[in-house]
């Protein structure tokens, strides 16, 4: 693609509309739900993914920003990266501090741009929109208190919510729970939620909810004080509220009508004040 290289896209006049319509509407799902919305930053410093565990064990994912200029206003001269997902600037924010107890769960919920540098995946999905470099991503983070129970009754409920996304929009999907062989780093259980793409002829990967325990809160130096005065490490999840624009290929091909237009799922029409794309000839 000129602007951009290999992988780059643009969205355009109604398909930016409902990339941006499905981003409002699953931040309003979210608020609904008692998140905090956040806009993190995207251009981060190393600790920052060490934190979350993205160091050192997805380094090559993850872009360099070399040419730094330092000012006499930026001081900041340490290395800057940028994000695949909002989760790890997400979990920064609490980092190196106390928590009362009496404050969880820490439930925040972040919209960002997300940039990946897909090593190890060329060959794959090299047409279309379903394998890029830079994305949006509505996010959900989650801390609890230290208690198994609690955390898998989270993490149930996160991928609840993706579920509810997925089914207001009138998708099929289907919920698999990972194997440990296909877990990242510190993960303690994982679901992937695939939805259905007709020209896959198969689902692709669209939303995925992770339970991590004190996995990251432990690399955070992050703490919480109970009831007790005892100091503690909680317990960190997170899931995917929605990315665009890979759901854009599921919503596109499964509401294609026979004139080649595309009705507008019922739950965006209120976001984008049309119900359908007409084909222009």
């Amino acid at each position: 693609m000129k602007a951009s290289g290999f992988r780059g896209y643009y969205l355009k006049n109604e398909g930016a509309l409902m990339h941006l319509a499905l981003m409002r509407y699953a931040i309003d799902k979210m608020l609904k739900y008692g998140f905090t919305l956040l806009i993190p930053p995207t251009l981060v410093r190393g600790e920052v993914l060490f934190g979350s565990g993205h160091f050192p064990f997805d380094t090559d994912n993850i872009y360099v920003v070399d040419s730094l200029s330092h000012t006499k206003q930026d001081t900041d001269q340490k290395q800057k990266y940028l994000v695949g997902t909002s989760e790890p600037s997400l979990l920064y924010y609490h980092a190196n501090e106390i928590l009362d107890e009496a404050a969880l769960p820490i439930k925040f919920v972040g919209f960002s741009q997300c940039y990946r540098s897909e090593i190890g995946s060329y060959g794959k999905d090299t047409k279309g929109i379903y394998r890029i470099h830079e994305f949006m991503k509505v996010e959900q983070v989650l801390v609890c208190k230290n208690d198994k129970a609690e955390a898998e009754k989270w993490h149930q409920t996160m991928l609840k919510y993706a579920e509810e996304f997925l089914q207001e929009l009138e998708l099929s999907y289907r919920v698999i729970q990972m194997c440990t062989g296909d877990m990242g780093p510190g993960k303690y259980k994982m679901y992937d939620v695939e939805t259905w793409m007709p020209s896959r002829n198969s689902y692709g990967e669209t939303h995925s909810a992770s339970n991590l325990l004190d996995w990251q809160t432990r690399r955070l130096n992050l703490k919480v004080k109970g009831t007790d005065g005892k100091k503690y490490y909680p317990y960190a999840l997170n899931n995917t509220v929605v990315a665009s624009p890979r759901i854009l290929i599921a919503i596109w091909e499964n509401y294609q009508q026979k004139d080649g237009s595309i009705r507008i799922p019922t739950v965006l029409q209120p976001y984008m004040g049309i119900d359908s794309i007409k084909r222009s000839d």
